[in-house]
């Protein structure tokens, strides 16, 4: 088989599966689209095992940022003084930059990863309303819940990969 009908098979099959696996009581909440990101990412970062480490630490260094973005934006009061859409722009500036900065160490040096990351957290937490959950340490923390989501995204990204590369020998 061909690599191009093989990804599609194992990513077909394995994107079934992962979405059962989301939206059933086994999901605990995570989130099937931003698993599909990491899983996109794994690939961008280039697959095999390094891709699957680089893209994971990177949206892991994006959750992170987007986090401390969107804690400093809700939690410190700024956002009534100066304004929502200019305290959020500063933050956001920064936040960023600093994300990107991050690049300069090894581990982090995705940075489309990255902003697969910061991305995906900053819009789940904004769609769901719950910056005032950012500080909590369980599955109502919307970072901890696309960090989750990134990493089971990426394992499938990882499965996927190696299942493709047995139906391409066949």
């Amino acid at each position: 088989m061909d690599l191009i009908t093989a990804l599609a098979v194992s990513i077909g099959l394995l994107g079934g599966v992962a979405t059962y696996l989301f939206l059933s009581p086994f999901g605990y909440g995570l989130q099937i689209w931003a698993a599909f990101i990491a899983w996109a990412s794994f690939y961008h970062a280039g697959g095999g095992t390094s891709g699957f480490t680089s893209s994971v630490l990177a949206n892991l260094w994006g959750v992170l940022w987007g986090a401390i973005t969107l804690i400093a934006i809700t939690q410190t009061g700024y956002g009534s003084t100066l304004g929502l859409p200019l305290w959020a722009g500063i933050c956001v500036a920064v936040g960023v930059a600093l994300m990107i900065l991050g690049a300069k160490i090894s581990p982090f040096s995705a940075i489309p990863a990255q902003v697969y990351g910061f991305a995906a957290t900053v819009a789940f937490t904004l769609l769901t309303n719950t910056a005032f959950a950012l500080m909590r340490p369980d599955l109502s923390n919307p970072a901890i819940v696309i960090a989750l989501s990134m990493v089971v995204g990426a394992v499938f990204g990882l499965v996927s990969q190696k299942l493709a590369g047995a139906l391409t020998k066949s």
